[in-house]
């Protein structure tokens, strides 16, 4: 028997191994972890069950099987994004964090690698109460979020960055990140929204973590998944959740690619002489300093010029990679 999409989702027996606290929890296997996201996604778990699960997965945390199986719903939840042909691969920037402390440079990341070719793709939100988000840095530089997935393509084929709220790009997504206000903490799709791949073919994904149990779950995660067929990612700490390398000191950068894991940029345990940062944090001032380094009147910082710089060493062996297993007419 088919089971519709719209039949409800009985939950209680997946709610009973993961709702025993952290120490008596059981995970959940790769297919479970798969249908009850995807029954989540599609609205088919009652609102009593649905918070007893994202509350239990808080505190329990996702195993690797776990989040592969929520990845696996959540990337089939919307239609996949075709990049433009090319020398270099698609490189995806998450943006999710905004920032509060530094100035946020994730847009300076993005459109630097832009300007050298590389189809950007930016997904994040619109605006993080109390933080300046990246969506109002790229407003203030005149890069206008885009409405939907052709609008992301036609932008990357113009060599220009394409900026998509999750709103957009994946709607299902975007409602289970929104439970943060009414539960008042974050859940899975935080994490999912940071490592998942929107294109149809290998990119290069950059992803950020906070918390060090993530370092060790997404690095299993990163070797032990199919991550080759559909590209490489780099992972490091996130300067205040956002994924551009820190200015003043940057964080170690490891590689994974075909089921290994490469050290691309050490943790710098000195600290040089600072850049000269933007004072203001808010996004006008950061669009302005960033629109000067763009222009050249100000430097790179050299940890961004380094993460650059291994971007695009990446982002074009991949595409090579791509085209010598592309099958010939």
């Amino acid at each position: 028997m088919t089971i519709s999409n719209t039949e409800p989702f009985l939950a209680a027996r997946l709610i009973k191994e993961i709702g025993r606290g952290k120490n008596g929890a059981r995970s959940m296997t790769r297919d479970d972890a798969h249908d009850l996201y995807q029954a989540m996604l599609d609205g088919r778990v009652s609102d009593l069950e649905l918070g007893g699960i994202l509350l239990s997965m808080r505190i329990k945390g996702e195993s690797v099987e776990e989040i592969a199986g929520f990845l696996d719903a959540a990337e089939g939840a919307f239609e996949p994004l075709t990049a433009p042909p090319g020398q270099f691969a698609p490189v995806c920037i998450p943006s999710y964090n905004g920032a509060r402390k530094m100035a946020n440079l994730t847009p300076l990341l993005a459109m630097l690698l832009a300007r050298e070719g590389v189809p950007v793709l930016v997904h994040g939100v619109a605006h993080d109460l109390g933080r300046v988000a990246s969506a109002e840095v790229f407003e203030a530089l005149g890069v206008t979020a885009v409405r939907h997935r052709a609008e992301a393509e036609e932008e990357m084929a113009k060599g220009h960055v394409a900026f998509i709220t999750i709103d957009a790009l994946a709607p299902k997504l975007a409602y289970m990140l929104s439970l943060r206000r009414r539960l008042g903490v974050r859940n899975s799709t935080h994490t999912l929204v940071k490592i998942m791949q929107p294109f149809a073919g290998p990119a290069l994904r950059l992803v950020s973590y906070t918390h060090p149990e993530y370092l060790e779950m997404l690095g299993e995660y990163f070797t032990t998944s199919a991550l080759h067929e559909r590209g490489d990612a780099f992972l490091m700490r996130g300067t205040e959740g956002e994924t551009v390398a820190n200015a003043n000191k940057a964080q170690q950068i490891d590689w994974f690619h075909g089921g290994l894991r490469t050290t691309l940029v050490p943790k710098q345990t000195q600290v040089g002489e600072l850049p000269v940062l933007p004072e203001d944090k808010s996004a006008a001032a950061t669009a302005e300093w960033i629109a000067s380094v763009l222009r050249g009147d100000v430097p790179v910082p050299p940890s961004i010029a380094e993460q650059v710089a291994q971007c695009l060493l990446v982002s074009r062996t991949l595409q090579s990679r791509q085209r010598v297993s592309e099958p010939i007419e």
